[in-house]
């Protein structure tokens, strides 16, 4: 399938509606607020809050701290039809490093908690696993593409997933790792679907965020189901993330394509693990992330 290239891309659009899913209202020093879209009926995009607080605490350092790692509980599903407030706390201001922790509150109770670390760059050795050699986003259909019209329209009129690039790598493409027993794998190419500032680094990292967020859970539910994004038929399986963390290792952009490798080592007691690597186009690792989500069974009662 054909794909225009990076700069058609920017020069038909301009910084666009994505970055607007991150943007968050400045109340005083250490207090901001946004709001979220569902991610599921009546439930906040648990991404979009993660990236959203992290925009919080991003705002409370310097510009020449870019943030290292973050570290994420779901607390309470959020509700999409009302704002979100997030509280900064500047917890320690070192001479390299700086932490920062953040509530999301709704309704007076917390529903989120983050902390985030953030440094200063230095020069060290460095050293990355290579991507694995799968296919090209350039030749992959695009995941919502397979939609039928209307549920396209309804992602649309969502204001969330619709601005998203996606495209699931085949199980059975070449070059994919082979499949271990007892881990589900997938790989998915990934990117914004509107370009977003050139000088706005934390804008990045903070959109990647969200984007981890999209397939994760899906991974350790693999053995079950196939994931939102490809599945046909009504859910068999309840998913809600529990924790979330990240890591960031070098520089990227969001806006542009990134490879993202999930297994899930385990699922039990209603709960499952998964890892997920991303890659840039040149194959260097530029984040990590792991979650540990809620998996349960429709028809099945919690103890």
């Amino acid at each position: 399938m054909t794909d225009v290239t990076e700069q058609e891309r920017r020069a038909t659009d301009t910084i666009g509606p994505f970055a607007e899913l991150l943007r968050i209202e400045q109340l005083d020093e250490n207090t901001f607020r946004g709001q979220c879209h569902a991610g599921a009926p009546m439930r906040a995009f648990g991404g979009q809050v993660a990236a959203q607080a992290l925009t919080a605490a991003g705002r409370t350092v310097e510009p020449d701290r870019p943030v290292h790692s973050l570290h994420g509980y779901f607390l309470l599903p959020g509700d999409p039809t009302r704002p979100i407030r997030y509280e900064v706390d500047r917890v320690r201001q070192g001479m390299s490093y700086a932490t920062r922790r953040v509530t999301a509150v709704q309704g007076g109770a917390a529903i989120f908690t983050l902390s985030a670390s953030f440094k200063r760059s230095e020069a060290a050795a460095d050293r990355h696993r290579e991507a694995p050699p799968v296919p090209g986003p350039e030749e992959l259909p695009d995941a919502l593409s397979l939609w039928d019209e209307a549920a396209r329209a309804e992602l649309a009129r969502s204001g969330g997933f619709g601005s998203l690039d996606l495209r699931f790598v085949p199980e059975d493409a070449p070059g994919l790792p082979p499949a271990v027993p007892g881990m589900p794998q997938q790989y998915v190419w990934l990117r914004t679907g509107s370009p977003l500032d050139d000088d706005d680094p934390l804008l990045h990292v903070c959109a990647l965020t969200y984007l981890s967020d999209l397939t994760l859970a899906s991974t350790a539910g693999l053995h079950v189901q196939p994931n939102f994004f490809q599945r046909r038929e009504p859910p068999r399986l309840m998913m809600a993330s529990l924790d979330h963390a990240m890591w960031f290792h070098r520089p990227f952009r969001a806006d542009e394509w990134l490879l993202f490798a999930q297994r899930s080592p385990s699922s039990s007691d209603g709960r499952g693990l998964s890892l997920g690597e991303f890659y840039d186009r040149e194959g260097r690792l530029v984040a990590s992330a792991v979650q540990e989500a809620l998996i349960r069974d429709r028809g099945a009662r919690p103890h």
